[in-house]
């Protein structure tokens, strides 16, 4: 079996912590580099219920998309709960590792997951100076509706399910797709020339000033269901390095939803 130390060089080679943003925190948070590794947990968030299924799996190692600590702390003090989780892992002998926007940006990475999972064909990068995004075409044109509808049956079920913006009825050849919160690459959308942009987050201010701007189609699915199509690629990718290597280690991807959004209520509209 492989030690800890190895198996992290496996997937700094495929998602290189130097390509991260500057801000980012991605890498090992905790576990021995000497310790061996024969279960990995693929997961999107670093929570408890991610912890505590790793602790039940017998996963020695859990790699996560989302950092537990993006901005620092003094403390991981198990009273709070990131300090939690910590604990948990420590206690249990189980490596945490990180791979955030060095994931985003990985060739395949992130979006490369998204696209995959909606059948689309990916022809090129959204954002090429860092490689962000994908611009995809469709096998057949279909309308916003049923993109819409496709990326609903595609992607994990979440109490938000999805938002769209545009016609309905607007036909769909060409479309962007970026996983996680998107808003900001509008600029590099309008420029691509595509009929629609899938991601998440999308806030009022930016979509409204977006179908101003030209009959752009969106569709808003969930942060965490656009980035949890990459646990199964990243999965894929270790399973294939294990068997170059001989490791034989066993590789699984959490279904837990850790979305935050837990119910969702359609409102009857005030009383004119």
């Amino acid at each position: 079996m492989p030690r800890l130390s190895e198996v992290i060089a496996e997937l700094d080679a495929l998602w290189p912590p130097e390509r991260a943003e500057s801000w980012d925190a991605v890498g090992t948070v905790c576990g021995d580099p000497d310790a061996e590794v024969t279960r990995v947990l693929f997961a999107v968030d670093p929570v408890q219920e991610i912890a505590d299924e790793a602790v039940a799996l017998g996963a020695d190692l859990i790699v996560t998309h989302h950092p537990l600590y993006l901005r620092g702390t003094t403390t991981v003090a198990a009273g709070h709960f990131k300090g939690r989780v910590v604990h948990t892992l420590i206690k249990q002998d189980i490596a945490l590792h990180v791979a955030h926007t060095n994931a985003d940006t990985a060739d395949p990475g992130v979006s490369d997951a998204l696209a995959g999972a909606l059948d689309l064909r990916v022809t090129g990068p959204l954002v090429p100076e860092n490689n962000l995004g994908r611009i995809c075409e469709l096998d057949h044109p279909e309308t916003l509706a049923d993109f819409a509808a496709r990326a609903a049956k595609r992607l994990p079920a979440t109490a938000q399910g999805i938002r769209v913006a545009g016609d309905p009825a607007m036909t769909v050849r060409r479309v962007a797709v970026s996983g996680g919160s998107g808003d900001s690459l509008f600029d590099a959308v309008r420029a691509a020339g595509v009929d629609a942009f899938l991601t998440a987050d999308l806030r009022h201010h930016p979509v409204s000033e977006a179908t101003q701007h030209s009959p752009l189609g969106l569709v808003d699915a969930a942060h965490w269901a656009t980035e949890w199509p990459w646990c199964e690629q990243a999965a894929a990718q270790l399973d294939e390095i294990s068997d170059r290597h001989g490791w034989d280690l066993r590789v699984h991807v959490s279904k837990t939803v850790t979305d935050p959004w837990s119910s969702h209520h359609t409102s009857p509209g005030a009383p004119n």
